[in-house]
């Protein structure tokens, strides 16, 4: 009798460093454990604020050079993370730009991805779903975390591209969202505020709107193990992330360790069996049959 096969794991994300910011620990841990991950981003970043002034020149015109630059960070962060399976939406017969902000002026660009039909990049996304057949799919929530619309249109995109795949035949048994719990994000603030640095510039939790209850943490990925991979992905998005500014300040002050946690709302599927002492799962994959 042969094994079962490994589970498959698909992220959807808007921009190059959304996976890692989000799901760096989680995608490592699965490629460790054996499973096959893979990511579909859906733009190149053109519209990223460039934080490396020996970079910033050679990125000026972001309609091409930045997104050069971000696939190379993207390919580099994703070797550190171990994962091999990765595609731009539509690409290569499609390209989707990154939008800006909420209400800025590119977004009535045709070729923007808050702009696409949302239908057609569902459709073309479903065609990934088929291909790489699926078990678990990770996304944003329908606000897209913060707000942005690359993200709301990605989280729109991933739950219609599912709904699609089921129509044609695949039908991804279990779907989370990327969550940032309050009493984590507290957490940091409270770290943040005892080595003198702010958090992003905040001052209130309540300033903040990517935080959520902790009643809607359903699953919690423990990758302590992980965290050096996923600092090493981090520096590899390094026209985006900066080396001194808030995450590193607040690694360096907690030791690290609580970037090796990441948590999820389950939004499709059943809780497995395997849980914490909180009844959170402690494996996206806990329930799912191979």
């Amino acid at each position: 009798m042969n094994p079962a096969r490994p589970g498959r794991l698909l992220l959807v994300h808007a921009h190059p460093d959304d996976e890692t910011i989000n799901n760096g620990i989680t995608m490592a841990k699965y490629v460790d454990l054996g499973f096959e991950v893979a990511l579909v981003t859906c733009t190149r970043g053109e519209e990223g604020e460039i934080l490396v002034p020996e970079l910033a020149a050679a990125a000026s015109d972001k309609e091409d050079r930045l997104a050069e630059i971000r696939e190379v960070e993207l390919a580099q962060a994703l070797a550190a993370l171990g994962v091999t399976r990765h595609w731009f939406l539509g690409s290569p017969h499609r390209i989707f730009r990154d939008s800006g902000m909420m209400g800025s002026p590119q977004n009535s660009r045709a070729d923007v991805f808050w702009s696409a039909d949302v239908e057609d990049a569902s459709a073309l996304l479903a065609n990934y779903i088929e291909g790489f057949k699926p078990d678990v799919m990770i996304t944003y929530d329908e606000f897209g975390g913060y707000g942005h619309p690359d993200h709301i249109q990605a989280h729109r995109i991933a739950m219609r591209g599912a709904e699609i795949s089921a129509e044609r035949g695949w039908d991804i048994q279990k779907i989370y969202w990327n969550i940032m719990p309050r009493s984590v994000v507290q957490q940091g603030m409270d770290a943040m505020r005892e080595i003198g640095s702010d958090f992003f510039g905040v001052e209130s939790i309540d300033e903040l709107p990517f935080v959520k209850d902790d009643s809607l943490v359903h699953a919690v990925i423990d990758g302590s193990a992980f965290v050096d991979k996923k600092t090493e992905a981090m520096r590899a998005h390094r026209t985006q992330i900066a080396l001194d500014g808030p995450f590193f300040a607040l690694s360096n002050s907690l030791g690290m360790q609580v970037f090796g946690l990441e948590y999820y709302t389950r939004v499709k599927g059943e809780s497995g069996p395997n849980l914490n002492g909180e009844g959170q799962e402690i494996d996206l994959f806990s329930g799912v049959e191979l």
